[in-house]
């Protein structure tokens, strides 16, 4: 029988036996430990950890012998196939530079995502999701009733692909409380490194009002508390007075994109796990 390469993530509290526990319950599913990696919280008293394991056993062959384990210390876990595209669907408003880059990657093989559609408050970017064959929707969000609509259009993509991952690609609506906690660990939004020190429109024109020295970007899930979500990644670049205004939104829009995609790829590899406020990643 060929074996199959196998994501275990877990997560219980901290106590003594874990590590040999596991390795034993994946000894009988007769496993072969290829990437191991864990942390203990001091914070939570919790503990984590990621597995990749090749093992000729079947799911429930696999799953049986974890669960007296799984069971004994209370985990909380999931098992994945390693390399299995994650059913993502992506909100986008009129910027493109984040789409491109999540779906540019995704054609090259280069992250393992599968987005059956591509949901907007506008139309501007339907070209852009077309030359990727992308399916492409966009409905106006400019009243209550309108963004409630979205809102449920967005839970029916949900349903009906079985979606595990939304991504706000520079998608500019406010969620709602309800929707934020529908989809609660499976939002990823991402903003510039401004906030909040430079709110509102052109940002980057008052950053360099301001003579900035440091542009970055912050993706990080999406809570009902406004860009305060867990933080996944960051990343920065220093700039200086040289640079005029449209050079910082280039240099910004570089950063986004490439913080965006780094969150989404180590998601879809089951690297991110939540430790309350803040992230766990395994990277």
């Amino acid at each position: 029988m060929t074996a199959t390469h196998w994501i275990l993530t877990l997560i219980c509290e901290d106590r003594p036996g874990i590590v040999h526990a596991i390795s034993g319950a994946i000894v009988e599913a007769a496993g072969n430990i290829t990437e191991s990696q864990q942390f203990s919280s001091a914070d939570t008293g919790t503990f984590f950890m990621r597995l990749q394991v090749e093992s000729a056993a079947t799911r429930e062959q696999f799953e049986a012998a974890l669960e007296p384990v799984t069971e004994r210390y209370g985990m909380t876990w999931q098992l994945d196939v390693v390399g299995r595209p994650l059913r993502t669907l992506v909100l986008v408003s009129k910027a493109g530079h984040c789409l491109n880059d999540l779906l540019f990657r995704q054609r090259a093989g280069q992250l393992g995502v599968d987005i059956p559609l591509v949901l907007s408050n506008h139309p501007d970017l339907g070209e852009l999701a077309a030359f990727y064959g992308v399916p492409f929707e966009s409905h106006a969000v400019t009243s209550p009733g309108q963004k409630l609509a979205f809102e449920e259009r967005v839970l029916e993509v949900v349903e009906e692909h079985d979606i595990e991952l939304v991504v706000l690609a520079r998608y500019m609506q406010i969620l709602s409380p309800e929707l934020c906690e529908s989809l609660a660990g499976r939002v990823i939004n991402i903003h510039h490194s401004f906030l909040p020190g430079f709110k509102g429109a052109n940002p980057y024109k008052q950053a360099h009002a301001r003579g900035v020295k440091i542009i970055g970007a912050t993706a990080h899930f999406v809570t009902s508390d406004l860009d305060e979500g867990p933080i996944i990644e960051q990343n920065i670049v220093r700039v200086d007075h040289t640079r005029t205004p449209a050079e910082l939104v280039a240099i910004g829009q570089d950063e986004e994109s490439r913080t965006l995609t780094q969150a989404v790829k180590w998601f879809a590899e089951d690297r991110v796990l939540l430790d309350g406020a803040r992230t766990i990643i395994f990277r």
